[in-house]
């Protein structure tokens, strides 16, 4: 038996997305609903917030995930965790709620989306120009994979408990262990 997938023109997403009451990741033509965060990945992606919001010097912004990226190449729309941009913001053409402009994102791993986040995500994000920089951060153990771009090249950093990480596109050092502030991975349910 044969199924198909209905596909919708990014027109038809963008309509449906401003009306949705979840956000739905755009993958040229199919709409996948997004799943819900636990409590751990969202302290994360909080934490993450703050250090970077403090950290960071103008003309640099933070933006969390609620913020669509569109990725051109790919023809994707998507609400990556954790984003970094330079001022000016750079929009998707003729739309004001969907930038295309990140140097570094942030993802925060669980079960269901580890595989995809680090490998079709991952290599879909390496198409935008400007982005220099990927954290992949683990819910169920002080664990932080750092990708950074070195010329054409990517290079990988893997900070396990108690570590510094420092950011190569900024003068910035993130400590694991505030990274994980308020995180008690014996007691967290797990997803």
């Amino acid at each position: 038996m044969l199924t198909l997938t209905q596909k919708y023109s990014l027109t038809e997403y963008f309509d449906r997305e401003i009306l949705s009451e979840t956000r739905n990741e755009y993958i040229d033509g199919e709409i996948n609903p997004m799943t819900g965060g636990t409590p751990t990945h969202n302290t994360l992606v909080v934490n993450l917030l703050s250090l970077l919001h403090i950290a960071l010097p103008s003309p640099y912004r933070v933006f969390v995930n609620d913020q669509r990226l569109w990725l051109p190449d790919r023809r994707i729309a998507t609400y990556p965790d954790v984003m970094v941009m330079a001022e000016p913001l750079e929009y998707q053409e003729g739309r004001k709620d969907t930038l295309v402009n990140p140097i570094l994102i942030a993802e925060i791993l669980s079960p269901s989306t580890a595989s995809y986040d680090r490998t079709g995500k991952f290599a879909s994000y390496r198409t935008i120009s400007s982005f220099k920089e990927y954290l992949l951060i683990s819910q169920d153990r002080k664990y932080v994979e750092h990708f950074y771009k070195e010329g054409d090249r990517w290079i990988f950093t893997a900070y396990e408990n108690d570590a510094t990480i420092s950011l190569a596109s900024f003068e910035v050092a993130i400590a694991t262990s505030v990274l994980y502030n308020r995180i008690n991975f014996e007691s967290e349910p797990r997803e």
